[in-house]
């Protein structure tokens, strides 16, 4: 089995995020992390190589900066890595998007996974994206996957429930959080991933559908009322739940 992952780097959530121009963030002090989501897709391909045979090839579209995620891709056991490397640091979901269906319409991949959505854009946009630029079906937040013999069978989270659907390869598929547990890597793959050669393909595409026109910060919170003395503060409490929270 050919599959295919498809991996970004992102801001570590633990991340002060600061706006640079109204635009972007300001990097400087920001670490980036392989998205969390993306972990969950790697080790369902490595499972999958395990059971069925084949190879994984991880593919990241963005700057330089992006390696970093295929570096980790190669530490948890993937087979190669492709850049597909742009300039653009400003690039929407569909650029991301056309690149990647560019690269893997060459490929002839079985498989396509994704991480059903990046933390720091959170779009759940770039896996029915790309299927729909390949013309292959996608199942998205999939939180169990069955595939044998062709036939898909996965199990994806809906509201209020989960619904089981059927399908066939080529497909592209959205992982969620409790598909698997991601593996960690141990010394031997954290030393050998630093040597390995990644592959780098000029980007195809550079024309955003979407543009930032400004980016800010949440107001900051309130401070709190504390109220200490019981029944006696009702009145109050209710009459500012009224005038100054307006809930009620």
């Amino acid at each position: 089995m050919k599959i295919i992952v498809c991996v970004s780097l992102v801001p570590d959530s633990t991340t002060k995020v600061k706006v640079a121009d109204s635009k972007k963030i300001d990097d400087s002090g920001v670490s980036y992390i392989l998205n969390p989501y993306d972990e969950f897709a790697i080790e369902e391909a490595l499972k999958l190589k395990e059971k069925t045979g084949g190879d994984i090839t991880a593919v990241s579209f963005g700057t330089d900066k992006s390696k970093d995620a295929i570096k980790k891709s190669f530490q948890m056991g993937v087979d190669k890595g492709v850049l597909i490397k742009t300039d653009l640091t400003d690039y929407d979901s569909f650029t991301a998007a056309k690149n990647l269906a560019d690269y893997i319409q060459t490929q002839n991949a079985d498989l396509i996974l994704f991480g059903k959505q990046s933390i720091d854009f959170d779009g759940l946009l770039l896996p029915s994206m790309v299927s729909e630029l390949l013309n292959i079906p996608c199942i998205s937040v999939v939180v169990k996957l069955d595939i044998a013999d062709g036939k898909v069978i996965a199990e994806r989270e809906v509201e209020g429930g989960k619904e089981i659907i059927e399908s066939k390869l080529p497909i592209v598929i959205g992982a969620q959080k409790g598909l698997n547990e991601p593996r960690y890597p141990n010394l031997k793959s954290i030393m050998a991933a630093k040597s390995r050669p990644i592959e780098e393909i000029a980007a195809t595409y550079s024309g955003n559908k979407v543009e930032i026109m400004e980016m800010s910060l949440p107001p900051a919170k309130a401070s709190g009322k504390i109220f200490l003395n019981g029944k006696d503060d009702v009145t109050e409490l209710v009459k500012l739940l009224r005038e100054e929270a307006k809930v009620i």
